[in-house]
């Protein structure tokens, strides 16, 4: 769930052309309400969050957009009003759910309050970005990969390594697994530079056509065959709003760790029971995964995070 507002045009032509139609005793009269299910009213201020939420469900067609929403509206207030018949907005589970609802829309719309003041990158810092990152634009390259996907026990990993260091080919390592019962699965793929993990691209950038690395995994190992791969540079000029897409949200990763850091060190926690080893694990400076929500949702600000599969 994500609270974000809908851009000022739309609002006011869905908010016009639902008012339009929404007077009450059909005299034409303004009226926030675009619609009466039984005993409950459906208002303009619905329909807009709704719009906020779901992107562009008509085409571009604003009255047309209000209007399936609006129906979604009505559909959904039925459905509450028979869970409101039967109680279930008393049922723990509900309730339950309905907190932790309520928890991460509260914790989303507060950091999205602190990174909304995030500026754009001045041009020495998409210069820099630029410079510094040859292989993304000025030498980025498409690469046609061929991966074998590797699941072992962690004690063979020397093995398979020290076979992909002598094999001059990625069938003679495909013959090897096979003679020795690994399994493994195979795939192709072509990904340009912004697609690989940016931790493995320069170790990509630096591979000559034919040449194979070999990434360990948690769950196993990843050999990757560079079959071959075609230059196709960015100039500053198109690359410009996408360094700067990647920076802001990069900023708003930033402020958003240095907030929840905060609040952390100024608030008083204590783990219970079981969980007591969590907080060792803390105090130990060992890695938590964190559970809050991220600063940005927008896929295009985060393109040059995205890996190859397997390989993150």
């Amino acid at each position: 769930m994500q609270i974000r507002l809908v851009g000022t045009a739309l609002a006011a032509l869905v908010s016009m052309g639902l008012a339009a139609c929404g007077g009450a005793g059909g005299g034409g009269s303004s009226t926030q309400v675009a619609a009466r299910v039984n005993s409950d009213e459906i208002t303009v201020h619905q329909i807009n969050t709704a719009l906020s939420q779901v992107g562009n469900p008509g085409g571009g067609d604003p009255a047309k957009a209000g209007a399936q929403i609006l129906e979604r509206l009505i559909d959904q207030q039925l459905l509450v009003q028979q869970a409101e018949t039967a109680q279930l907005d008393r049922d723990p589970r509900v309730l339950q759910v309905i907190d932790a609802s309520r928890r991460e829309i509260l914790a989303r719309a507060y950091l999205e309050q602190q990174v909304g003041s995030v500026g754009q990158p001045s041009g020495e810092e998409v210069d820099a970005y630029y410079r510094d990152n040859p292989a993304l634009f000025g030498a980025r390259r498409i690469y046609n990969l061929q991966e074998l996907s590797i699941r072992l026990d962690p004690a063979r990993h020397d093995e398979v390594k020290a076979q992909v260091e002598s094999a001059k080919s990625l069938k003679e390592i495909v013959d090897w697994l096979k003679a020795q019962g690994i399994p493994f699965t195979a795939g192709a793929s072509a990904k340009p530079a912004e697609q690989l993990p940016m931790e493995l691209l320069p170790r990509f950038a630096a591979m000559k056509d034919g040449q194979i690395a070999l990434v360990r995994q948690p769950q196993g190992i990843t050999v990757v065959h560079l079959a071959g791969s075609s230059d196709q540079p960015i100039d500053r000029a198109t690359a410009q709003p996408l360094i700067e897409k990647f920076l802001v949200n990069q900023r708003r990763a930033d402020l958003v760790r240095g907030e929840i850091k905060r609040l952390r060190d100024q608030a008083e926690i204590a783990y219970v029971g079981a969980f007591a080893q969590t907080e060792a694990q803390a105090e130990a400076g060992e890695p938590a995964t964190s559970a809050a929500p991220a600063a940005s949702s927008d896929p295009a600000a985060g393109a040059m995070e995205r890996g190859v599969a397997g390989l993150k």
